[in-house]
């Protein structure tokens, strides 16, 4: 019984966050990977989303591979992909099909997009700035201002 109610070591807590986000992490690649996969066969437009979705299918496989930096790569390549994305789900006079695979698109990016606090810290590694609260902080600030831009772009 005491074995039951006795607190995790930390050791056991280091094993069990990191088997988790290997698990967040895999999710978060295969669902880039999947819109990448999609957007892929999108004629180009304004925004460059076949580009854009070339090089989220290569970070999402650098971060299936196991290199954790990629998910900077990713969160940044899904935010530039929302304005290919988001005309051909709501805006666009398309027909259903386009529709429907704007908006699997869509929610294949959800998941990196909530990772959003990750992948700034992952880029203050990336650029080689001193990984702080303060320097996390900010980053996460300019991928939210990049999320509004590319969010308001197709409505111009």
């Amino acid at each position: 019984m005491a074995d039951v109610a006795a607190p995790h070591t930390r050791f056991e807590r280091h094993a069990t966050a990191k088997l988790r986000r290997r698990r967040d992490d895999r999710w978060i690649a295969t669902t880039s990977l999947v819109a990448a996969m999609l957007v892929l066969p999108l004629a180009q437009n304004s925004s460059h989303g076949p580009e854009v979705a070339a090089v989220l299918a290569v970070s999402a496989t650098a971060m299936l591979a196991g290199q954790r930096w990629a998910i900077a790569l990713v969160v940044i390549a899904e935010l530039l992909l929302v304005p290919t994305v988001l005309p051909r789900a709501f805006l666009a006079d398309a027909d259903l099909p386009a529709r429907i695979v704007g908006l699997i698109a869509l929610v294949s990016i959800v998941p990196g997009m909530l990772s959003m606090r990750r992948a700034a810290a992952a880029l203050v590694l990336v650029t080689g700035r001193h990984r702080t609260q303060q320097t996390c902080r900010r980053f996460q600030a300019g991928l939210v201002a990049i999320a509004l831009l590319a969010s308001l772009v197709p409505l111009l």
